[in-house]
């Protein structure tokens, strides 16, 4: 509203708002909560993760947080547990909830399960008849495992699977108006060019694979 110029009244109005609004909880299962209750699910491997808005697309739950970060792990382990990711589109959120835990296995075990049980053999997602949000979830899921973009910060290779030591990527847009190309050989980044359209300084953090989840 401010940036918009809006009235103050209309912004008083949205800070009241704000102001009533749960914030985020772990539950008694170390879970964070759905809802403003503790509810026992009546399906705990549901295909909706919408308490994990926050991990992604969202950026309230990061490494930056560890104890909601633990706790979002405990709630995407409850859900595969109890039978969830079983469409095309659920599981392609899962690959990208994954991916921002730094799980990177965990992330490409999923990208292997999109495509063994939700794709199509012209990989089309297959939530009958047909859904796109698999597609374009699946295809930002392994976006998310090679470049993310927390508060400013661009992270290459934070999720990188040790089954992909080596590769390239061309053309890939970070939220910030950059364009990256870069390659990488047994995890390591070997070559990395950067166009911007904004100008600007910007902070770019590299994760090995072979180090563990915090960025160097």
């Amino acid at each position: 509203g401010k940036i918009l110029g809006e009235s103050e009244e209309e912004i008083a109005e949205y800070e009241v708002m704000r102001s009533r609004l749960t914030p985020i909880q772990i539950g008694k299962h170390g879970q964070i909560m759905e809802w403003r209750e503790d509810y026992e699910e009546e399906e705990p491997g549901h295909r909706h993760i919408s308490q994990l808005f926050g991990l992604y697309p969202g950026h309230q739950i990061s490494y930056k947080t560890p104890e909601l970060s633990k706790a979002a792990k405990k709630t995407l382990e409850r859900r595969l547990q109890f039978g969830g990711g079983h469409t095309g589109w659920s599981r392609a959120w899962i690959i990208n909830l994954w991916a921002r835990l730094r799980e990177s296995e965990l992330a490409y075990e999923n990208v292997k399960e999109l495509l063994r049980k939700s794709t199509l053999i012209n990989l089309l997602d297959n939530h009958p008849p047909f859904q796109i949000d698999g597609n374009f979830g699946g295809a930002a899921g392994i976006s998310e495992m090679l470049m993310q973009e927390v508060e400013g910060c661009i992270e290459l290779l934070p999720a990188l699977p040790k089954e992909w030591p080596d590769g390239e990527v061309k053309g890939i847009c970070a939220r910030s108006g950059l364009e990256l190309d870069f390659s990488w050989e047994k995890g390591e980044l070997t070559y990395l060019t950067i166009r911007s359209a904004l100008g600007g300084n910007y902070e770019v953090k590299v994760t090995s694979y072979m180090e563990e989840t915090t960025p160097k």
